[in-house]
């Protein structure tokens, strides 16, 4: 069933919740960052793919058992390069914040994770010559000029509040390793549209036995399993040097033991809303038709947008300049334009 504007309206749900994923972060406490990050991966990435999947594939030993083994392990194995991709963007987030960190990563991510699939497919030549590919090609055009002005602005704040605390004298010193993962996570959290796109024969055979708009979610079980291992090496790599493994039981009793609970609800809520963004993306990718592939640059250019407005209602953007804030509202226009844009040009597109 072919349906771009309900597509369109689901991808806003998971890109509002991947905006939203990150923000418990800031409220753990005693606890460093690979402790919270593993915690996190073992729910987004480990438990929920494979327990959702259980529970929306029909027949799912029968679907794993059909499945072609080479499209498994393509897609886990491209899921283990996307673990590395968002580990880097956890990192950078700590440097550069929210709205720059999303501007900069998802703009790469974005360019490169919709094009690359079906230029790898070579089927990028034919989608040009369909009905609406002009406003779809347009849209994903729109969508990183928007996604670039969003970085911009968030340049434009670190300047604006730049001395202003001891927080910002300390964003400012790691901005160049910062925007070195910016940059890693980028490059790479494009590798999972790869992912998903190397998995579309699971969900196939998914479809088969039944599994209708849920199809997508046996894919995650291979991209997100990927993903957890590249984070867990990284991770445990991280408690050895630190000797930070203690930290996931090192509150015994009294007051502490409900410090140690809220940190792992707190990493729950993020896995869970991380993963919400995908269990929403594999619903909407069946609705999209002939410009599947477009499902990638709708979830990004959403995410900024979405990130940004975290970002606002977390005060980032607090005391900076009148054109720092035209610089953002401009963003924030370009990435709705190129939404529906996109949205147009699916529908445009029809099956």
């Amino acid at each position: 069933m072919t349906n771009p504007i309900l597509g369109a309206g689901l991808h806003s749900i998971g890109a509002f919740s991947s905006a939203l994923c990150y923000t418990p972060q800031k409220k753990t406490k005693s606890w460093s960052w690979q402790t919270y990050w593993m915690a996190q991966a073992a729910v987004c990435w480990l438990i929920l793919p494979a327990v959702v999947a259980a529970l929306t594939t029909p027949h799912l030993r029968s679907v794993l058992r059909e499945s072609p083994r080479d499209a498994m392990v393509r897609s886990f194995l491209l899921g283990l390069c996307y673990g590395v991709g968002g580990t880097a963007f956890g990192v950078a987030i700590r440097y550069l914040g929210f709205s720059m960190t999303y501007a900069l990563s998802i703009g790469i991510s974005c360019i490169l994770g919709t094009l690359l699939p079906p230029l790898l497919a070579s089927q990028l030549g034919g989608l040009l010559q369909r009905t609406g590919s002009a406003w779809v090609f347009s849209g994903i055009a729109i969508a990183t000029v928007g996604i670039l002005v969003s970085g911009i602005a968030g340049k434009l704040r670190d300047t604006d509040q730049a001395g202003s605390t001891t927080v910002a004298v300390a964003e400012r010193s790691g901005l160049t390793k910062g925007l070195l993962f910016a940059l890693v996570a980028g490059v790479l959290s494009a590798v999972f549209g790869l992912a998903l796109a190397a998995g579309q024969p699971i969900a196939d055979v998914a479809a088969r036995y039944g599994a209708g708009k849920f199809q997508g979610n046996v894919i995650l079980i291979f991209a997100c399993g990927g993903a957890f291992v590249s984070t867990a090496i990284f991770c445990l790599y991280l408690h050895w040097k630190h000797g930070s493994l203690r930290e996931y039981i090192s509150f015994a009793d009294g007051p502490a033991r409900n410090l140690l609970a809220a940190n792992f609800a707190l990493a729950v809520v993020t896995g869970l809303l991380w993963y919400g963004q995908f269990f929403f993306y594999g619903m909407a990718h069946t609705y999209m038709g002939l410009y599947r592939f477009t499902s990638w640059a709708l979830h990004m250019s959403m995410l900024v947008l979405f990130s940004a407005f975290v970002g606002v209602f977390l005060k980032e953007w607090k005391g900076c300049r009148r054109s720092t804030h035209l610089a953002l509202c401009g963003s924030f226009a370009a990435l709705v334009i190129a939404v529906v844009f996109i949205t147009y040009g699916s529908y445009l597109g029809g099956g």
